[in-house]
């Protein structure tokens, strides 16, 4: 199987693409800044329209589209450049997609929600808080095959940014405090796994919208404690806040926890109860 991903160097879209190239696919990469590890590096930029063209001489049979502008309170203050990048940028490249008979698996997000209710199913009506899940949604409409994951999170850092895991990680083990909201719910994803479902999604040609993320709903506070507890680490630095103490731009989903039982039902790679995904996180570290 001939595969582009697009955020190639980011924290999902590497995994992807390191998965790929153990299975044997061959597996193009498409990357703006960030240096490569894995795969056919492709300068690919969806600012630049004149950009995409790389992908028609590629001619893959599967793009999976990862590449996003994902900084909520950065896509709050430059609207502009997030729909150009988010809505704009996932129409033209499913707009090739379709042109090359492709098909096309498009990473959006859980804050497509409001987080009034958390668990969301797939069937659920989304709607967005903050500008950053507005475009994501829209640029849902351009793709016939949507994975929604849940706060990511891996062992190594990507495009030169930590994930929730690794900052945290960082802090503690500089006996640094942090501020942790207690209230807001969450069903973090560990790239791996859902580095894995998504190849089988692209692998099977399947269609429609699916959830995939942790099995476990938490709260970013618990969430924190249990990462503590698994690299044993002190977690009596991490002090409970709240979301009204943050300095956030954009508004955030107080719960955006995402119900996962379509996969559960349909993939042979299951999303990982928290227990498991810390364990993988681990070992994946330990060999870093």
């Amino acid at each position: 199987m001939r595969i582009f991903i697009t955020g190639g160097s980011g924290l999902l879209g590497s995994k992807i693409v390191e998965i790929g190239m153990i299975r044997g696919y061959e597996v193009y990469a498409g990357y703006c800044h960030s240096k490569l590890e894995f795969g056919e590096p492709v300068k690919f930029d969806l600012v630049k329209n004149t950009d995409l063209e790389v992908i028609y001489k590629i001619e893959p049979e599967v793009i999976i589209h990862t590449a996003a502008l994902t900084n909520v309170d950065e896509c709050e203050v430059n609207k502009e450049l997030a729909y150009e990048i988010n809505a704009e940028g996932t129409r033209s490249v499913a707009k090739i997609a379709k042109e090359l008979g492709a098909s096309i698996v498009y990473v959006s997000t859980d804050y497509v929600f409001s987080g009034d209710k958390g668990m969301y199913k797939e069937d659920d009506e989304p709607n967005p808080i903050n500008y950053y899940g507005y475009t994501k949604l829209m640029g849902e409409r351009y793709c016939d095959c949507i994975v929604r994951p849940c706060v990511i999170y891996g062992a190594k850092p990507a495009s030169g940014k930590v994930n929730f895991a690794l900052w945290l990680l960082n802090k503690l083990k500089n006996g640094e405090k942090v501020n942790i909201v207690t209230d807001q719910y969450i069903t973090p994803t560990l790239n791996t796994n859902l580095a894995k479902m998504l190849l089988e999604i692209a692998e099977r040609g399947l269609k429609g919208i699916f959830h995939l993320a942790g099995a476990t709903r938490i709260s970013r506070y618990d969430f924190a404690l249990r990462i503590a507890n698994k690299f044993g680490l002190d977690g009596d630095l991490i002090t409970p806040s709240s979301m009204e103490e943050m300095k956030w731009v954009a508004s955030r989903p107080k719960d955006s926890s995402l119900d996962t039982s379509k996969a559960l039902r349909y993939l042979r790679e299951k999303p990982y109860v928290l227990d498991k995904a810390l364990e993988v996180l681990k070992e994946e570290m330990e060999k870093c």
